[in-house]
This record gives C-alpha cells, sequence and structure tokens, in this order.
C-alpha cells in the first residue's frame, strides 16, 4: 500500500508555515509516505506576502517552493503541484487538485471568483475542487453543488475543524472525500492523507483515484 499526503504548505510562499523543503522531506519519508501534494496558500494575502511586482512574476514565486521541494525530494517522494485557493468574498479554504504553470498563468483576477464560478472552471479544465476544513468556525457553509468534495480529516492540531461533521457532510451529499495534515510545522504529525494500492505518481492518477473512491482515508 502506498500513502499520498493531499494538504502541506512550506514557508517559502506560505507565511504561515515553519517547514522548510528538508524538513518536509524528511518527515514524510521517515512516515512512509510515496507522494506529496504541496497546497501552498492561492490568495491576496500571499500575493502582498511575496512582494511581487506583476501576476507571472507572483506566480514565479509561488512555483519556486513547489520546484524546491521537487528538486530535493527527487528519487524520495514523488512531489504533485496543488493549491489551497481563497477567495476575497470570505475566509473559506479550497484545495485544488490538477493544476499545472500554464492554467495559474491564466488565472489573473480569480481572487474576485466564488465557488461556483470557479466549479465551471474546474469541470472544463478536469480539475478537483475540494474545500478544505469546511467547518472550522470561521468558515462559511457552501453550497454542495458548487463542490467537488470536501476534506473530511484535516490534521491541524491547533484548529477545531469538526472533522465528523465534515465527513457527515460529505456523506449527505455523495461528495468526495479528503484527508491531509494540513502540514505547517515540523512538530506536526504526519497523520493524514490516503492510502492506495498503487503507487500515486501525477496528477491524472490522483485525479483518478479520488474521482474513483479506490483508496482509504488516513486519519489518525
Amino acid at each position: 500500500m502506498f500513502k499520498t499526503e493531499l494538504h502541506c504548505h512550506s514557508c517559502d510562499v506560505s507565511a504561515c508555515a515553519r517547514v522548510d523543503v528538508n524538513t518536509i522531506v524528511n518527515k514524510f519519508v521517515d512516515a512512509g509516505y510515496s507522494t506529496l501534494v504541496l497546497c501552498n496558500h492561492f490568495n491576496s494575502a500571499t500575493y502582498e506576502h511575496l512582494k511581487s511586482t506583476d501576476w507571472n512574476d507572483w506566480i514565479d514565486k509561488f512555483l519556486l517552493g513547489y520546484t524546491k521541494l521537487k528538486e530535493c525530494a527527487s528519487g524520495k517522494l514523488n512531489i504533485l503541484l496543488g493549491m489551497e485557493l481563497r477567495f476575497n468574498e470570505n475566509n473559506n479554504d479550497y484545495l485544488v487538485f490538477g493544476i499545472d504553470e500554464e492554467f495559474l498563468r491564466s488565472q489573473e483576477g480569480i481572487f474576485a471568483s466564488n465557488p461556483w464560478k470557479f466549479h465551471e472552471v474546474a469541470k472544463e479544465k478536469g480539475l478537483l475542487f475540494i474545500q478544505a476544513h469546511p467547518f472550522r468556525s470561521d468558515m462559511t457553509v457552501v453550497d454542495p453543488r458548487a463542490l467537488d468534495g470536501v476534506e473530511v480529516f484535516n490534521g491541524h492540531k491547533g484548529h477545531d475543524s469538526r472533522n465528523d461533521i465534515a465527513n457527515m457532510w460529505a456523506d449527505k451529499f455523495g461528495l468526495i472525500k479528503t484527508s491531509g495534515t494540513d502540514f505547517h510545522y515540523d512538530y506536526a504529525p504526519a497523520n493524514a492523507g490516503i492510502m492506495t494500492e498503487n503507487e500515486i505518481t501525477s496528477l491524472d492518477e490522483l485525479i483518478e483515484v479520488l474521482r474513483s473512491g479506490r483508496y482509504t482515508l488516513i486519519r489518525e
């Protein structure tokens, strides 16, 4: 069986993260993972944090975290690109799987969008649009028709994500279920993700597995 982490941040992009790429690789290799999806924050606050001159300059800086992690993990972990997207309308966060550089560069103005509009884009591009930790106290409930899935286990120990409610919500509306550590700090456990019979080595494989349901959630 192969373990994949679906929600990790690195300090070179996400201002709230305190872990560098070496720490991430060592942590998840030691915990027996084969694949990790880097989902750094993709929002207006990160744009300001990285002090970018324009959209393409910001995308360069955003992608640097992924490039550095992939280089560090070479031969040890499969590294896939994701993002934790936030629109300006509220504090909700969304994990997006299936993105690439071309897509990111085409999305200037995305922060002014909303879940309904972005879900249409995601369907057109073959992406998965998952609400992260949907029942934390500062989250807003989203119509499940605007989502592909929800994160039913978030391993961040600094928040009460009410994972049990998220799991019931996914069951009620037939949504894809995901699990992730929401890794920010070196002391945080590698306690979440999915387990599969086959190793996930590409975004296409990840999306196919999540759509098929052929995985087991890790939620320790």
